[in-house]
């Protein structure tokens, strides 16, 4: 009975280190983007940090489902490791196949047999570039060769 007495406040911390839930908020305005969850057995936490991937964000819709984590079990102060949404996946990977997806069908598929960039029927801009080059290959049109092309000169004198 001794050890069972002090081996209980061991087990609830270790009970409360990871816990699952749902997005119910956020604020992406500050360094690090905060969530407002509800994690099962409908426990509400606010203001919750959303550690990140260097180099990657998002902004996960409310339903979004997430896993938090509680530093030595302690429920007052836990930050969220994980947000992933089913609805959204982009399902099909091949293994080695790695994708970046948002939720209008667009994403960008390091794939198998190539880069593919979809943009969900919406616009793709580049910002910013001194310049775009490519090394190698050919750059396509609606199937006309940029390497290719070439224009009737309709009298028109190079200058």
């Amino acid at each position: 009975m001794e050890l069972s007495k002090h081996l209980a406040p061991l087990a609830r911390r270790v009970s409360n280190l990871l816990a699952r839930g749902a997005v119910t908020l956020t604020n992406a305005a500050g360094m690090l983007q905060t969530l407002q969850v509800s994690l099962l057995a409908s426990e509400a936490k606010d203001g919750m940090e959303h550690l990140e991937p260097y180099g990657f964000t998002s902004n996960p819709h409310v339903g979004a489902e997430i896993l938090a984590a509680f530093i030595e079990g302690d429920r007052s102060h836990g930050v969220v490791l994980v947000a992933a949404d089913r609805r959204y996946r982009l399902r099909g990977l091949q293994p080695g196949e790695t994708a970046l997806y948002g939720d209008h069908g667009d994403f960008v598929k390091l794939g198998l047999s190539g880069i593919v960039i979809n943009g969900g029927g919406l616009p793709i801009t580049i910002n910013n570039a001194g310049s775009v080059t490519v090394v190698s290959g050919d750059v396509l049109a609606d199937g006309i060769s940029l390497k290719h092309h070439t224009h009737a000169t309709n009298g028109a004198q190079p200058s």
